[in-house]
């Protein structure tokens, strides 16, 4: 029997469930993960940390001590939003937005999506859509039907693949929306 404990955020990260919520988070605020074990300690970016289903870049003699997150700068708003799967809460589908605005444009957006494929990435296609560009509806839409581009898409009895992928555009869009509106 395996059990999940979704109390504890470096144990939901350290193990790279491919629906834990905080990866997506980490992977979005570009994080710093340390690392500590019998050769010392070592830094690893939230981009290299997540190598596959239930795979990290932890040694097998290592164990995660810390996460760093830096601070974020005025005009910086983060949002994540999820489809909860009923029966155990995990992400059918989350994704985290950390957006960088000005004068209602965005100057950097990183998106992290967790859920989708066997672990959480950086939606790379989705934040070229929206560095530089102006934060409308229409830059929204398009951008975040990118949100699954490059992936492969797991699917299961509660969500096919095609699914999570409508999924995922849904909820990038709802992400940003959402990070927009908590900085105004």
């Amino acid at each position: 029997m395996q059990v999940r404990n979704k109390g504890t955020i470096g144990g939901s990260v350290a193990h790279s469930d491919p629906s834990g919520d905080w990866p997506a988070a980490i992977v979005a605020l570009s994080a710093e993960l340390v690392a500590v074990g019998r050769n010392g300690e070592r830094a690893i970016k939230a981009d290299d940390f997540f190598v596959d289903l239930l795979t990290t870049a932890l040694d097998t003699s290592e164990i995660l001590r810390e996460i760093r997150i830096n601070k974020t700068n005025c005009g910086n708003a983060q949002a994540y939003v999820k489809m909860h799967h009923p029966a155990s809460g995990f992400a059918v589908v989350g994704v985290a937005a950390n957006l960088s605005m000005k004068a209602g444009d965005c100057e950097r957006a990183s998106i992290g999506i967790t859920g989708v494929s066997a672990k959480a990435y950086r939606a790379s296609a989705v934040e070229s859509a929206l560095n530089g560009a102006a934060l409308n509806d229409e830059t929204i839409a398009n951008a975040a039907a990118h949100a699954a581009d490059g992936v492969d898409i797991n699917g299961d009895l509660f969500a096919s693949a095609d699914y999570r992928r409508h999924l995922a555009t849904v909820y990038t869009k709802r992400a940003i929306d959402a990070a927009i509106a908590r900085a105004k």
